[in-house]
This record gives C-alpha cells, sequence and structure tokens, in this order.
C-alpha cells in the first residue's frame, strides 16, 4: 500500500496500477450506463416496475463493461474465448445483477408501503441500485485479492554481505 503521494504516483503507474485504475474506471462508466437507464426508464414510466427497470439497466450496460474491460483495462484484442472470458465474466455480471434485483425488490417494498412522489420512488430505485453495486464491488474486490494476492519477496539489505533477509 502506498504511503504517500510520491508512492502512490509511482504506484499509479505501474502495470497493475494502471490495470485496477481502468477496470474501476470501466466500472464507474458500466454504472453511470445502468443507472442512467434505470432513472430515465423508471422516471420517465417507459418501463413502471422498479425490478424490470432495474433488469434492463444492468443488462443493457453488460455489454459495453464486458467490451472495456476486455479491452481497455485487461488489454485483450481479437476473438474473445467463450469459455475462459465471456462465461466469467457473464458469471459475474449476473451475480452483481442479483445483488442489483436484491435492492430493487427492496426499493418496491418501500415504493408500495409508502406513497410518495414518483420522483422520490425514481431516486430510491436509482439509489438502491448504486448501493447494491457498491457492496457487490467491495466483495468482488476483497475475492479477487483473496485470490490474486501475491506474496511479496524477503527484502536484502544491499551492503550487506549477509544474504539473509532484514
Amino acid at each position: 500500500m502506498p504511503r504517500n503521494l510520491r508512492e502512490l504516483r509511482e504506484w499509479a503507474r505501474s502495470h497493475e496500477g494502471r490495470k485496477l485504475i481502468r477496470f474501476t474506471t470501466t466500472s464507474v462508466i458500466s454504472t453511470c450506463i445502468s443507472e442512467t437507464a434505470i432513472l430515465v426508464t423508471y422516471g420517465f414510466k417507459i418501463i413502471p416496475g422498479e425490478i424490470q427497470a432495474t433488469l434492463f439497466g444492468n443488462a443493457l450496460a453488460m455489454l459495453p463493461a464486458y467490451h472495456l474491460n476486455r479491452r481497455w483495462a485487461w488489454g485483450k484484442r481479437g476473438r474473445s474465448k467463450w469459455a475462459s472470458e465471456v462465461v466469467p465474466f457473464l458469471a459475474m455480471s449476473l451475480t452483481g445483477m442479483t445483488f442489483a434485483l436484491l435492492g430493487a425488490t427492496y426499493a418496491r417494498h418501500l415504493v408500495r408501503t409508502h406513497h410518495w412522489a414518483h420522483l422520490i420512488n425514481t431516486a430510491i430505485v436509482g439509489g438502491t441500485n448504486i448501493a447494491a453495486f457498491a457492496v457487490f464491488w467491495v466483495l468482488k474486490m476483497l475475492l479477487f485479492n483473496h485470490i490474486f494476492r501475491s506474496v511479496e519477496p524477503p527484502r536484502y539489505e544491499a551492503n550487506s554481505e549477509d544474504t539473509t533477509p532484514n
């Protein structure tokens, strides 16, 4: 973990730093796409149901999210590999969509038990989608950090003739 601004800048220039920044940016872009779709379709009553609007918005964001992650964050080109790229991405996306649908179910409960203005209901539907995405993103990063954690090699003193680690 970077301890100061200089180390943070160095980390951001590293391969892993750039990849994580691009992955995070892709997540922000796809969240903006899904959130906009949900707010527009539910807010203008194009899709009147909270769950249906959430499902539509998240499904709509999957395609750009896949391509941005694959090409920009991970640097892959050419044809997609079904088993090693598409299926794992779909599995993670559908799991994230499940979190969003749980939030939409809660939003539907709030909307139906309280009789607020449609603008407030729209904010609740959008807010639960953002909250569900945030929880899922943190859980996903914790999982990835656990699966892909790297062991830091031992450090040696440069001026010492002894080769034992510090």
